[in-house]
């Protein structure tokens, strides 16, 4: 079953020359967004840029985040990848969902227009109130072991 979230498209590419977002299979965890953008763009080795996505969505629900992710494939042959690890797109957020890119790889990227540039997930949020204490009140056999403490294998 769908949940209904609000979506206004902002830019009239979107739906008319650009595809809206969509899932690309009936089991795809995330929707494609696609750049938004009327000419093509060239993102330079080591270079980042922000791709408008021609949508701004309304959750209604301080209960739901949206995760902007990296699309595997255009990270795997292009090094092209969201630019901070994944984007939070917070419900009280209204404005339109740009994605910002990187290029870790050896050539300038060109972007087209309608690409599809990244993903977007719905997830759970659990807000919660820290409580400062002077030690935790219980131990765990990892403890404070940092990266790499658990071992190899």
């Amino acid at each position: 079953m769908f949940r209904r979230i609000e979506t206004r498209i902002v830019n009239p590419l979107l739906g008319t020359r650009i595809p809206l977002p969509a899932y690309a299979t009936e089991g795809s965890a995330a929707m494609d967004l696609r750049a938004c953008i009327e000419e093509p763009v060239e993102l330079a080795p080591g270079g980042r840029v922000l791709v408008k996505t021609g949508i701004a969505i309304n959750m209604m629900d301080p209960g739901l985040v949206a995760i902007v992710a990296s699309r595997s494939g255009l990270s795997l042959k292009h090094g092209v990848r969201v630019a901070q690890g994944i984007g939070v797109i917070d419900a009280d957020y209204h404005g339109e969902i740009g994605v910002i890119l990187a290029n870790d790889g050896e050539s300038t990227y060109v972007i087209e227009p309608g690409e599809r540039i990244a993903q977007l997930m719905f997830q759970p949020v659990t807000q919660v109130a820290l409580h400062y204490v002077d030690e935790f009140s219980i131990e765990t056999e990892r403890g404070a072991g940092g990266f790499g403490s658990t071992g190899k294998s």
